[in-house]
């Protein structure tokens, strides 16, 4: 009975949500067309207002000129570790602009995520996230591969990544690469279902001063103060310092689940000569995020407890690229990473190392070469209430990798093949090898048609082979389900096929569809141990397995269309169907990949320059029930209003998830989840 009331209640609300919507739009299209004549009149297109000819100006007017470029032409590096075009990779790529993710009101990198097809981004509580592509989502999704500038940011501990800690000054971010599908040819295991690459600006494009602040009822403040400058003639850097607090998520029992970071960093590039660059970077953060988190407790099965976690951290990273020609050139590239986590259960400390090499060149007249090696070593110390849970004792884990990969011009401008293969050493499987090849043909420039057949693995984590935890599952008699580890815990494997189109159909529109089909073995399913009973428990021991197979498949399709100078919109459909196989005598595993990651998504944007001072966009997302943990289909609506009223000043009104005063998106398992509530934030940045 409880269920047909939410069901009815849900349905209730889709219809208030659908009409408040329909009036926004229909308020939002009569004030842009009210507002074009007086856009027109006041010279609001985006190209540059003056006639003059782009080779006539110099750098700081380029740098005041917005051009439209091409959606083909957008430029990527992610797919092939070189520098390519969305047109000439042959994989399902998207990009995120940092001035998409200004004009989306975003204020953290998961919400920015949202708009990329494909992705599934889910918030759990204030601070945690469920994210991954092509589904299997989870907190601790483990089949997506994440880099910020080069430095991968997965953590061994259980292969996903700690969404709370991955942060950056979003007005320092070129672009976000996401490649949906494999990409393990180039970047190595983990890079199952995609790659996730932010690209920060370099030192160079970031001069100056910006100073930015704000707050709401959720946001509740936040501030960012960047000074960017040069030590000569060769080298710029900037530094930074950032904070925000973010309220807690709604829930009936008063979850206090708020969220406080600080973070201080900074970059300097230098080129000592023509051909030579090199990077030095690093990040520090200090922080606390709020969880209410049901634990085991020896007199009552279980008691709930209000934490704080603690979230310390910092990197360092040392970049030097040489560019020996045009077909030519070599980066060396080394960082160092620390993590420190602490709360109730738990404490946890990490070292990584990395170093990793790589080397374009030609290998003959239709061949374009590039190869590379690299080493990571990382050490973990764990600090637990082993009635809880137990990682043993610290481990060291090293990671030995080459890769090649070959890029084959079968007919100039018109057919390519690219063959590779990553060849990998880890310390729980031993040897693995991922290959890939892609096919990509150009019948016009506007055009591109490509293929792909990849293999790619999931290695064993560190939860994977040496694990114990204790879940309360029932009072009377007091019992507990216990999840162990398995040393004889395998790799997972995939075998993905793909093929894709893309068409700039004009100058003002352009579209993408995707196709996927990937088969899964040796997928992870628990296995039911005999249950142990020291009087007056019960204990139900479960361990990891390659017992289950798996396949999905599914379709995504972006479009954008310029429709006048001053109004673009922009949209992105994904279908998923995940079918799992697991053998009989085993119980659920993979995340419960057929009931975590939403069947349908839908996300619309459409950006209006209602003058050439003020701006307004509305963002409108469905995203599909999620049945394995009760979570029901949504729709929500986003709006920014900007204003521009000199050069170097902007002020911005965020309306986020309008449409509802809280909406659930996903539940914890190791947490309680809390839901996401109506919010309303006003920014100011300046910057000279």
């Amino acid at each position: 009975m409880d269920r047909e009331v939410t069901k009815s209640t849900v349905v209730a609300g889709g219809a208030d949500r659908s009409r408040l919507g329909a009036w926004i739009v229909v308020a939002a299209l009569c004030l842009c067309t009210a507002s074009m004549d007086d856009a027109d009149a006041q010279d609001s297109e985006p190209v540059a207002a003056s006639e003059e000819k782009f080779e006539d100006l110099d750098l700081e007017q380029l740098s005041k000129v917005d051009v439209v470029v091409p959606a083909l032409d957008v430029v990527v590096s992610t797919v092939s570790r070189q520098e390519s075009t969305v047109g000439k990779s042959p994989a399902a790529v998207f990009v995120i602009t940092g001035d998409m993710i200004r004009r989306s009101g975003a204020r953290s990198i998961p919400e920015a995520l949202r708009m990329a097809p494909g992705v599934q981004v889910a918030r759990i509580d204030a601070s945690k996230w469920a994210i991954s592509i092509r589904g299997f989502n989870s907190r601790f999704a483990n089949k997506l591969l994440v880099q910020i500038d080069g430095r991968t940011v997965y953590t061994p501990l259980f292969g996903g990544v700690y969404w709370n800690v991955q942060d950056v000054v979003l007005e320092d971010v070129e672009r976000i690469e996401v490649i949906r599908g494999p990409g393990a040819t180039v970047w190595g295991a983990n890079a199952v279902n995609g790659v996730i690459n932010i690209i920060t600006k370099k030192a160079a494009d970031t001069q100056g001063v910006l100073i930015s602040g704000g707050g709401g009822n959720e946001e509740r403040g936040f501030a960012t103060v960047r000074y960017g400058g040069q030590l000569g003639a060769d080298t710029h850097y900037r530094i930074y310092g950032k904070y925000f607090d973010r309220d807690r998520g709604f829930s009936t029992t008063g979850i206090s689940d708020d969220w406080r970071m600080r973070r201080f960093g900074g970059r300097l590039d230098w080129q000592p000569t023509c051909c030579d660059t090199l990077t030095l970077q690093g990040d520090y953060y200090n922080g606390f995020a709020g969880q209410q988190a049901v634990i085991p407790d020896a007199m009552s099965i279980s008691r709930t407890v209000d934490d704080d976690v603690h979230l310390v951290g910092g990197n360092v990273l040392l970049r030097w690229t040489r560019e020996i020609s045009d077909e030519s050139d070599w980066a060396l590239q080394f960082y160092y990473d620390r993590t420190e986590r602490r709360d109730t259960v738990q404490g946890e400390n990490r070292d990584t190392y990395d170093i990793d090499f790589q080397h374009r060149l030609p290998a003959g007249p239709c061949h374009d070469l590039i190869w590379g090696w690299g080493y990571r070593w990382s050490r973990d110390v764990f600090n637990t209430d082993p009635l809880t849970l137990d990682f043993g004792p610290g481990r060291t884990l090293d990671l030995f990798s080459a890769f090649v990969q070959d890029e084959i011009t079968l007919r100039e401008d018109l057919l390519y093949l690219t063959l590779g293969a990553k060849f990998e050493n880890n310390d729980f499987t031993g040897f693995e090898v991922q290959p890939s090849i892609r096919v990509l043909w150009t019948p016009t420039p506007q055009q591109s048609v490509w293929a792909a057949v990849s293999r790619a693995v999931r290695t064993p984590s560190r939860v994977d082979h040496r694990f114990s935890n204790n879940f309360p599952i029932s009072l009377m008699p007091p019992t507990y389900l216990r999840i162990l580890g398995n040393p004889a815990f395998e790799s997972e494997e995939l075998i993905a096929y793909e093929l894709g189109y893309r068409e700039q159909t004009t100058d003002d529109f352009s579209w993408d569809v995707a196709l996927f089909y990937p088969d899964y073995d040796k997928l992870t399913a628990y296995l039911p141990q005999t249950p142990i009973s020291p009087p007056p428990v019960l204990i139900l021991p479960q361990i990891p397995t390659n017992r289950m197979t798996g396949e999905t498949y599914g379709v995504e399709l972006t479009a954008a269309w310029q429709l006048t100078p001053c109004w673009r919109v922009s949209a992105a459909y994904s279908f998923l169907q995940i079918q799992l196989h697991a053998e009989a005598g085993t119980g659920a595993g993979s995340e419960d990949g057929e009931g975590k990651s939403p069947h349908n998504q839908v996300y619309f944007q459409s950006s209006w320059d209602l003058a050439h001072d003020m701006e307004f966009d509305l963002m409108v997302r469905y995203v599909d029930e999620l049945s394995a943990i009760s979570v029901p289909s949504y729709l929500t609506m986003d709006l920014r209003w900007g204003w521009r009223p000199c050069r170097d000043l902007e002020v911005a009104i965020v309306g986020q998830n309008l449409l509802d005063s809280h909406q659930l998106e996903f539940t914890g398992t190791d947490t309680i989840g809390t839901e996401v509530q109506r919010g309303v934030y006003g920014i100011v940045t300046w910057q000279y």
